[in-house]
């Protein structure tokens, strides 16, 4: 990646443009304010050297920044924290609830009256009260109403504010010298920082020294597996490089120490926020139709009150009765118990949605989900479980596959074979990680671990397989180790072995299967080693590839009993200068993890497709592991191409291939970013099953912004840091509430509290029925109104006795409409143009 690309992912503040239209004045103003940010931010910090560091930042490599010097920094950059989303006084809310769109055509009605009331009041002896009691009944229902919907988001406010857990509380730095615990909020540009496993990074940091170092960028990147931390420069994209650590991310294992590089709003994090909260949002498609429906009735009742109005002065009216009459069918017209019933309808289903693990923000959100017409879903802990597990193992020369489901209810592979208990033990043994203290009465699966994603998913499969690991570790004690890196990419370790038959010391290896075969001479088959031939290294290489195109993490194994008369009890192992082989080894197998998807997606994506809705998976994660686990959930069907498998089947270049032919896509981050907005437009049109990998946030917020182009309804959903704009740019953003950050749980606009992407149909089926039982509820008001209006036509042409007065009629209205529309049989109707 040039450099010029890195800076254009880095930059995530700057805006999109949208279909090539002219920017209004505040647009302009925030691309003016966010251009200021980006220059205030040198962006080639993971570049420079640790003399050109210290020159930089004033910072002492050894003894970090000075009490004074951090003391400066401190007032001139401010607090390390990001600045909240602006929020809207309560006392706005609830004058939005008073007199927002529907709630002014009631209030328009009440005044009506009263103005009525007083004409009457002032022109006659002994009024009729009517007018008078159809207002203040006008006005009552239009308060209670109100006072409801404010109740009701106020309470989904309340929990939301128990969501503030994202930025880390302390953190341990270096200043005069000295190491010392301090608030993370006290973090200061240029300041030492000391992180190890567990910790969350608290402010973005060059690494200038690390041990081991994997953090998570899941939130910032979509990245399923830990990232290593070093202090080498390694790519010119800062977010790509190895020396960066960012704030908010965790660091999953190992130390590393890094010089603070930006603070608070300036870090990634903090820019991915900025713009989120510089989005516009647009209006629900149900306050659309409000809007709609309130223009129809005001303009069918001011014809028919003029109308009315002009034949009463004919008939000889006076101009006053004229006038009552004017107002009387005007306030005939609107429908008073409308607004409750879609309160009360609404606030219903959202707790019917909330006993189903999903909590809604705004009510509005309830039908707008209902009306979505394009899902745009992160992978990552939304359509997979968020962790790693084995799914697949090679050994006598077969391929076996793994139990990936949540609760172990699938099928069991065969495990008599003396091959896989050799693979297990080397699975087991060569393996840091460990279970966190006391959980012996917590399911294995869901047990902490202290150690990488893929170590901790080796150490359920042989728990759950093997029983206890700590018993196997117990019977075979280590005596030396070499770590994982980067440049042997195996790890091995040497155990005393006690078992009868076998050598003394047992030394066993995991790595890059292809590196541990190069090392290995004799392969394992049914518990016998044989000579590696040709015959058999073809078969590993098609059990490696048919794996690794499963989009999955394939480890290689091996072992070799140390001789006894060159490796007595008590020698010595030195692994720096290895004094032990570590070549013609045998190999005894492979395993293969991936996240694998939650048990009900694939259901609920089926579900969303017979309704008419279209599944786009967007994720940050690698295209060959986004399209397994998409074909795994059924975004891309069975039987459906991509271009590369149709060239691949026909074998011809894929240029060659016509896109159109294709049904399902894969489209990488990288090759988004050189698409015209009309080539991404021609991509969501043509295909109808697509997978978008390795997207940046700004990527991200250009898919919505395709879809909604295409008159699409969007929801998104995700859980990181990295989805929150698009989360704010969908018609309704639907955040995780375990795993979501808090960034992207301000910008949703549903919280799904079970993390489950199946979840989300239940609040399309509620969404549905409620915006199919509005349509009825409307249609049956309006024929409700044309008898109540008759009678008045009969009284003044005919002057024929009302039958049914003013306060009798609005007694019906409210006792009719007002039936809960919850009654209405539930269904999931397909989405209508």
């Amino acid at each position: 990646m040039g450099r010029g690309e890195g800076r254009e992912q880095y930059e995530l503040a700057a805006t999109s443009e949208q279909g090539g239209k002219k920017k209004n004045a505040k647009a302009m103003k925030k691309e003016r304010d966010m251009d200021e940010l980006k220059k205030e931010v040198d962006l080639d910090d993971h570049k420079l050297t640790l003399d050109e560091l210290n020159r930089k930042y004033g910072t002492d490599l050894s003894r970090g920044l000075s009490s004074a010097k951090a003391a400066e920094n401190l007032a001139r950059d401010g607090p390390n924290s990001l600045t909240p989303p602006p929020t809207t006084p309560e006392w706005v809310k609830f004058c939005k609830q008073m007199f927002g769109g529907f709630s002014m055509l009631l209030w328009t009605g009440a005044l009506l009256c009263f103005l009525a009331y007083g004409i009457q009041a002032a022109m006659e002896d002994e009024p009729a009260n009517d007018n008078l009691y159809l207002g203040v009944v006008l006005s009552a229902v239009v308060i209670v109403t109100g006072c409801f919907s404010y109740y009701q988001e106020a309470k989904s406010s309340k929990i939301m504010d128990s969501f503030k857990n994202l930025v880390p509380q302390q953190a341990l730095v270096v200043r005069d010298g000295e190491k010392m615990n301090i608030n993370a909020q006290q973090v200061v540009v240029g300041d030492l920082v000391e992180v190890k496993g567990g910790d969350r990074i608290p402010a973005d940091l060059r690494i200038i020294s690390a041990s081991g170092c994997k953090v998570d960028n899941s939130s910032l990147t979509g990245e399923s597996e830990p990232q290593t931390r070093t202090p080498d420069f390694s790519n010119d994209n800062p977010l790509e490089t190895r020396n960066i650590a960012f704030f908010s991310t965790n660091c999953v294992e190992g130390t590393a120490r890094g010089i603070v590089i930006n603070t608070g709003d300036r870090t990634v994090m903090g820019r991915i926020a900025t713009l989120a909260s510089g989005l516009e949002v647009g209006r629900t498609p149900i306050s659309i139709e409000i809007e709609h429906f309130i223009h129809i009735i005001t303009g069918v009742a001011v014809f028919l009150g003029m109308s009315f109005f002009v034949l009463s002065l004919i008939l000889g009216y006076s101009w006053l009765e004229a006038v009552i009459f004017l107002i009387g069918i005007i306030v005939a017209n609107v429908p008073e118990g409308l607004l409750a019933t879609v309160t009360v309808c609404l606030t219903l289903t959202a707790k019917r949605m909330a006993k189903k693990n999903c909590l809604v923000k705004n009510l509005e959100a309830v039908e707008t989900l209902g009306s979505t017409s394009t899902i745009c879903s992160d992978k990552t802990g939304t359509l997979t479980q968020n962790r790693m597990t084995v799914a697949h193992m090679w050994f006598d020369n077969q391929i076996h596959e793994a139990d990936t489901t949540e609760n172990q209810s699938g099928t069991s592979f065969d495990r008599s074979s003396a091959t896989w208990a050799a693979l297990a033990r080397v699975a087991g043994l060569c393996n840091r990680a460990v279970f966190l203290a006391e959980q012996s009465g917590i399911p294995i699966l869901k047990r902490d671990v202290a150690g990488d994603a893929s170590e901790s998913a080796l150490l359920k499969c042989i728990e759950l397989c093997c029983g206890s690991v700590q018993g196997m570790r117990d019977q075979y004690t280590k005596v030396a180790e070499i770590p994982f890196n980067s440049t042997n990419k195996y790890q091995l370790s040497v155990h005393l072995n006690k078992n009868e038959g076998e050598s003394k010391h047992l030394l066993v290896m995991k790595g890059a299967p292809e590196r541990i075969l190069d090392r290995c001479s004799t392969i394992l088959i049914q518990g016998k080693e044989q000579p590696l031939d040709d015959e058999l290294k073809d078969s590993f290489q098609n059990a490696y590839m048919e794996l690794g195109g499963l989009g999955e993490r394939v480890l290689g194994f091996c072992h070799f009993q140390l001789p006894d008369d060159q490796f007595a009890e008590g020698f010595q192992f030195d692994c720096e200068e290895v004094n032990f082989p570590t070549e013609n080894l045998c190999f005894v197998g492979l395993m293969s993890m991936i996240d694998p998807p939650r048990a009900a997606v694939p259901d609920a994506v089926g579900k969303c497709r017979s309704a008419g809705i279209k599944v786009i998976m967007v994720t940050g994660d690698h295209p060959i592991t986004a399209k397994a686990i998409a074909k795994g959930v059924g975004i891309i069907s069975e039987g459906n191409e991509t271009v590369e498998d149709i060239a691949a089947r026909l074998n011809i270049p894929v240029n060659e291939v016509d896109p159109r032919d294709a049904k399902a896509c894969v489209v990488h981050g990288g090759d988004l970013k050189d698409l015209s907005a009309e080539q991404l437009d021609d991509i969501l049109k043509y295909h109808t099953e697509i997978v978008f990998a390795r997207t940046s946030p700004q990527q991200k917020l250009i898919i919505v912004e395709g879809c909604q182009r295409q008159g699409a309804i969007v929801a998104v959903t995700g859980d990181g840091v990295n989805d929150s704009p698009a989360l704010k740019k969908a018609d309704i953003g639907v955040a995780m509430g375990i795993s979501g950050s808090d960034v992207s749980k301000q910008a949703a606009d549903m919280i799904l509290l079970d993390d489950n992407f199946a979840s989300i149909v239940t609040g399309v089926e509620e969404g549905r029925l409620i915006f199919d039982n509005l349509k009825k509820s409307i249609a049956y008001t309006l024929t409700s109104n044309i008898p109540e209006i008759t009678p008045f036509l009969f009284f003044i042409i005919a002057n024929i006795p009302l039958p049914l007065g003013t306060v009798t009629i609005l007694c019906i209205d409210l006792g009719t409409d007002m039936v809960p529309l919850s009654l209405w049989p539930t269904k999931l109707p397909r989405a209508t143009s």
